[in-house]
């Protein structure tokens, strides 16, 4: 692998996603300054992730164009200036806009940053894409606690300490991304030597199928991060009792996240994308009837097949157009956050009327939808290796 390449695209995003997560944080904190109402604060949550996923497939597009250097770090840039700048915010309209800046530059990193870790993998690119996502997973679990320390100890001044410390990655990504990721040599790399086993789908069923994977799975994870804790608090658990319990399903989706890359270089990525959610189902659902021990089980195994297909699902998305990796990168991204954000809201919408239990029960089995979608990928589909073949074929006949 191409480990600077790997290491500095990991480590930023590492970086943007400790800042992004600590957009709750932030918002709470400002809530008696501001008086603002929970609804204000869920808004505010919401703004920041739909303008961070919408516009992920045009950066994406300009990723294409002027590659992953300049992208990468003016994006880490951008976004903690901006959270800099929103600390000074005087009212809650000044706050929206400036946290939704910086949102940009959340959007403007992901794409660059999920096409240069594939390219850095050469021929395995859905282990380096892991790692890469392992980091960005790490960075939203440490986000909210790094804020929480800091803004206890230093109020919003915490806040500009934590957007300072990431400016020594926006100068390590302008190093170590010394060129523009050069895909085209990447894919002649991974045919030659037989290791690209991924596949590029073709035909609209097929695409149906693939966005109903993303979306289930995507509204699955999101669901449970921002509706379990207050499912497990309805029950009588202590905050500091269902924070453990939802950071076991947190941990071990991260880890499910590396190891669903490194076995998506070494086996059938669709037979994978079946298994992991068809079996994480059970486990989803256990997680809602089990505590103790039981409950610990059932999470752990839960967020190791719910994280298994991400990393797989990106690589996926990107060989369905090899020559528009940031595009293919920037669009499947933010139809994930957009779908799991969007899945999230309407969950807690329908809770008010049908119940949280019920709405609960629901997300669990979205891995199931999942994985029975999953397996109308074997339609219309065609190894790189052949696709590459039939055009140098036609090619030299012309």
């Amino acid at each position: 692998m191409n480990l600077r390449r790997l290491s500095s695209v990991s480590l930023g995003h590492l970086a943007i996603d400790v800042l992004s997560s600590s957009v709750a944080m932030i918002l709470t904190v400002l809530a008696v300054p501001f008086d603002l109402s929970n609804s204000q604060i869920g808004v505010g949550v919401m703004i920041y992730q739909l303008v961070g996923s919408l516009t992920q497939p045009f950066f994406g597009v300009l990723a294409d164009r002027i590659g992953g250097r300049w992208l990468g770090a003016a994006g880490l840039a951008w976004t903690a200036a901006f959270y800099w700048a929103a600390t000074f915010a005087t009212n809650y309209p000044m706050l929206l806009l400036l946290m939704s800046l910086a949102a940009l530059g959340s959007a403007a990193f992901h794409p660059q940053g999920a096409m240069n870790a594939s390219e850095a993998g050469r021929g395995r690119s859905s282990s380096s894409t892991a790692i890469f996502f392992l980091l960005g997973q790490i960075g939203l679990a440490a986000g909210p606690a790094l804020a929480g320390v800091l803004l206890e100890g230093s109020g919003l001044a915490g806040v500009r300490i934590l957007a300072g410390a990431s400016l020594p990655l926006v100068f390590l990504m302008a190093l170590w991304l010394h060129r523009p990721a050069d895909f085209a040599a990447h894919q002649t790399r991974s045919v030659s030597r037989g290791q690209q086993r991924s596949q590029t789908v073709t035909g609209r069923s097929v695409f149906v199928a693939f966005v109903l994977v993303v979306g289930l799975r995507a509204t699955a994870q999101s669901g449970y991060y921002g509706l379990l804790p207050k499912f497990l608090a309805d029950q009588g658990y202590a905050p500091s009792d269902y924070g453990l319990m939802v950071g076991i399903f947190s941990l071990t989706l991260a880890i499910g996240t590396l190891g669903g890359g490194i076995l998506g270089d070494r086996m059938s990525q669709r037979t994978l994308l079946i298994w992991a959610s068809l079996l994480a189902t059970p486990f989803t659902v256990w997680m809602l009837y089990s505590s103790g021990w039981a409950f610990t089980v059932a999470a752990a195994l839960g967020g190791l097949l719910i994280g298994a297909p991400h990393s797989i699902l990106v690589v996926m998305a990107q060989n369905l157009l090899p020559k528009r990796q940031g595009l293919a990168s920037g669009a499947v991204l933010g139809f994930m956050f957009a779908a799991g954000a969007l899945g999230t809201g309407l969950g807690g919408k329908a809770a008010d009327f049908v119940g949280l239990p019920l709405v609960m029960l629901v997300m669990g089995l979205l891995p199931l939808g999942a994985g029975f979608s999953a397996i109308f990928l074997a339609r219309d589909v065609v190894s790189r290796q052949g696709v590459t073949s039939a055009l140098k074929v036609a090619t030299d006949e012309h």
